[in-house]
Formats: C-alpha cells, structure tokens, sequence
C-alpha cells in the first residue's frame, strides 16, 4: 500500500558520518533527589535536595531496601483535584534543548498497596500520565523521559492529580540535561515536545547503556537475542546528529543469509489508530564488515509493510534513518529486505521512537512576569502558584480566570479568603486584561498600588485587611470601575472626589480612619 509523504506529514533523512560536531562527555544539568534535604554524591554525579527547587509537598522516606539512594526519599503533594505542584528549574536557556527525565518509586509512602495514578506536566503541557502500578508490583523503577525546548529562563515540571489519583502524587527524581542543538533537530519544538516510547541497543544483553557510554545519560534498553559476536569495532557517532553511543554500535541484529530481518518492535503495542498519534523514529545501522565491493549490506527498509527508506548501503562508518512525523498504531513490524546489490544480509544496532506532543499553549509572557511579582510580594502564596499560569486550563492556578483566544490574558483575580499576608506589588497594575480583583478577607497590609492602567477594571474587592495610607487618587481614573470596596482596612486621609461623583457602588465603612466625605455636589 503506498502512502504519499505528503498525507503522512513525512520528514525523512539519511544521514552519514561526517565528522563535524565535538563530542563532550561532561554531563550537565540538574540532578535533583526529591525529598532528600542534603546533597549526595552516587551514580558519578551530585544530586542536588530539592529543596530550593519546589514549594509545596512534604518529605517522605521509603521503607525498605531500594537499589538506587535516589529512591530512598520522595516528595509527596497534596491530592487536589486539579492542582498542580511544580519543580522550577533555572536558569536555563531559551530555545536550548533539554531532556527532561522522572524517576518513580512508590515504596508504599501513603500506606497503600498500589501507587497513584497522576498527570506530569512540563510547562503548559500535559506531558503524559503517570502510572507505575505494574512496575512497582515487579519491584520495579518506573521512569519517564521527554525532549523539550525551553521557552524562557526557567522550565517547570509538575505534578497534577486528575479524575483517577485515588492517593497523594510523589515524585523520586527529576532530572533536566541539557542536549546539544544537534539532536533531533527536525522536530518542530516550536509546537512538539518528544516523549521517550522506546530507545534499544539491538541484539545486547547487558545491563542499560547510559552515562559515560551516552553523554547525556539516556538510557539504551537491551534488545533481541545476542548473536554472540560483541565486535572490536569503533564508529564515531559525532557526525550522526542525535550523537547516539559508539557501544551500540557494538552489538547488532543480523543475518548474513540474503533473506529479510524482520523484528517487532517497540516491544509494546502502541494506542489505536482512533489516537491519531504521530511518531520520530530514529533507526541506527553500521556494517560490521570492512567496506567493500564484497562485503555491500543494501537493504530496503518498510515499517508495517509501508517503505521508509530504499536501497540504504550500511556502511562501516554508521547511519541513522529517521522520520519526524510517522503514524503508528498497535505492534510494529520492521522489515530490512536486501537488494539486489547486496552481498550479505541486513543488519540493525538500535532504534530510538518518540510520540510528538502537541504543545499546549501558553500564558502571555507579560501577564506571566507580572504574576510571579504579585506572588513574590505575598508572604504565603497559594502552593500551586507555579508553573503556566493559565494552562493546562484543566490546571490554572488557583483565583484566577483566563481569556483564552490568541493572547491568552489573565482576566480576573479572586483570592478572597486565603489568609494572605504580605502586600500588595504595584506589578498588579501591568496585568492591563484585568476586570475584577477579589482580595478581600486576607491580610495584606501596605499601601494600595496605582490601579489606573487597567482600564478594563470594573470590580476592585480590598475589604477586610490591613491596607494602610491614603485612598489613591488615581481610583477615579479607571473608566469602567463600578464596584469599589475598601471597609475594614486602616486606611486614613480624605475621600478622592473622583471617586464620589462616579456612579459607582463605594463601601469604604466601617473600620476606616477617613475623614468624612463631603456632602454631594
């Protein structure tokens, strides 16, 4: 069956081994032990505590033996239906590519046999669900793995309960690695993010490839049958652009029978085709003879029956064949079929294979910045006051409402009665889409901001703390305001007159020290 690339938003490419990108194995990142309050050095590597990573959750240790030291402690958060807790990591930069990793052990922290089911979440985007009931009954680790670009100076990777979370969420290990450019550099991340499904080092038995082996520390999962022969050979991968491990390149499925290499794989069967998911594969082959007019490996490859690349002449020097956008459901078959050209059969080293996810969208940058200044002036914020504030929509934070649309603006603020204290940041004044503030019944004390940029404001709800200084005059240049409450503060001085000749709904008694307002024009 043909499918035109065009109908299959197909990107594909052969690339050889040209030497022009520097390898560097030093690995770097954050490395951060989730509930651990002290660093530790294991694994190569210094895990940072947490502690001044995230704000909310606790600390729980693990009962038991674990392998790992890791996954002695976790953070544990809240069970809140739709809130998210976040780890935000900075600095980072923008538009750099980063692999982001989760590490989960449940160890029965909440007292149940089985762990919770949650959402994990980078930035604005629902990253995938978090299920890791049948590894931890095998006594396993469960692990999730993404690619994503950052979008600003920090990235923030959370942690949400959805309809299913039946415990509190946790979290083992967070990992952020920064990748060099090269890497999987025809996915559009603009608008993508990859999510790990599967990444092999074929026809190996040994235990996972990863750090030194692989620079950046993915994990390469053994696959297939060893054929025995471990071959001494040495293919540089830095002209290959995802830079994968030289050793995978040491292990391969083979036949050397002119007959097709079939293998399924990923070795899971993926979401059905009613998922319209789209998939980058990456599939890695070097010829583990000499180059020569004897020793050609020419083979055609086809997934699923469906041709992905024709006539690839695996050289010793080592390729990669990867397509950006590819539709797959349920098992996968892989069929290398030699040509005619061929002397010896086909072979194979390794296979990465992503999901693309659809990047959710994102809050407007300044409302953002503007929003983390409010939060940084209140002494006790609400906890999931971090991450995008306005998505996942599912997870907005909390008191506030958004535009949606193009812009994505934050429209109105309602944090009555959340015992607040501190002040409040003259930034609020920048949030320019706002039309209600509700702050009443805290206790937030200062001076209150010039509110006159917004000029769509109509609701202004301060009542019940302890606001102090004079009523600003600038209240009565807001043209739309209607509704305007300010008793039971220790506010003092005169009644603007701007404010007393609207037609607009003013309660600024009892609990004030102003002086009477004078008597209607």
């Amino acid at each position: 069956m043909a499918i035109s690339s065009s109908a299959m938003a197909l990107f594909l490419f052969l690339l050889l081994c040209f030497s022009f990108f520097s390898l560097s194995h030093s690995l770097r990142g954050f490395f951060i032990d989730c509930g651990s309050t002290s660093p530790t050095t294991h694994g190569g590597r210094t895990w940072q505590s947490d502690d001044g990573f995230v704000f909310s959750g606790i600390n729980k240790n693990v009962t038991g033996p674990v392998l790992d030291p890791t996954l002695s402690t976790v953070r544990s958060f809240p069970r809140v239906l739709n809130r998210k807790f976040c780890y935000v990591v900075r600095p980072v930069f923008r538009t750099r590519r980063y692999m982001v990793r989760t590490t989960y052990y449940y160890g029965g922290v909440n007292g149940l046999d089985s762990p919770p089911v949650f959402d994990q979440i980078v930035d604005g985007t629902v990253w995938s669900i978090v299920n890791t009931t049948e590894d931890y009954a095998l006594g396993l680790t469960s692990y999730y793995e993404g690619i994503f670009e950052a979008k600003a100076r920090t990235m923030t990777v959370c942690i949400g309960s959805n309809m299913y979370t039946d415990s509190d969420p946790f979290l083992s290990a967070l990992e952020v690695v920064t990748l060099e450019n090269s890497l999987y550099n025809t996915t559009d991340f603009n608008n993508y993010g990859l999510r790990l499904v599967a990444r092999h080092s074929f026809g190996y038995n040994g235990s996972n490839l990863r750090h030194p082996d692989d620079q950046f520390d993915r994990f390469w999962q053994p696959f297939g049958n060893s054929s025995g022969n471990v071959t001494s050979r040495t293919v540089s991968a830095s002209g290959i652009w995802n830079l994968p491990p030289s050793k995978i390149f040491e292990t391969e499925l083979k036949t050397d029978k002119l007959e097709p290499l079939e293998l399924n794989w990923p070795p899971i069967s993926l979401p059905g085709p009613e998922s319209n998911f789209t998939y980058y594969i990456a599939l890695y082959f070097a010829n583990d003879h000499a180059s020569s007019s004897d020793n050609l490996r020419v083979f055609n490859i086809s997934v699923n029956g469906i041709k992905y690349y024709g006539d690839l002449n695996a050289s010793s020097a080592g390729h990669v064949v990867f397509a950006s956008q590819w539709p797959l459901h349920g098992l996968t078959n892989i069929t290398l079929t030699p040509s005619p050209l061929s002397k010896l059969g086909p072979l194979i080293n390794g296979g990465e294979l992503f999901h693309l996810v659809s990047l959710g969208e994102r809050t407007h940058a300044k409302d953002v910045v503007n929003l983390e200044r409010v939060k940084e002036s209140l002494k006790n914020p609400p906890p999931d006051w971090n991450g995008d504030p306005c998505f996942p929509h599912e997870y907005r934070w909390t008191g506030i409402t958004c535009s949606g649309g193009s812009r994505n603006r934050v429209v109105t603020l309602n944090l009555t009665n959340m015992d607040l204290s501190g002040s409040l940041s003259p930034s609020i004044a920048n949030l320019t889409a706002l039309s209600g503030i509700w702050l009443g019944n805290n206790s937030l004390s200062g001076t209150i901001p010039d509110l006159s940029p917004l000029k769509l404001l109509e609701i202004v709800h301060l009542q019940d703390n302890n606001f102090s200084g004079e009523i600003p005059l600038s209240l009565g240049n807001i043209p739309r305001l209607r509704e305007l409450f300010l008793y039971n503060n220790n506010l003092a001085g005169e009644v603007p007159q701007s404010l007393l000749n609207k037609q607009l709904n003013l309660r600024i008694f009892p609990g004030n020290h102003l002086l009477a307002p004078p008597p209607p024009a």
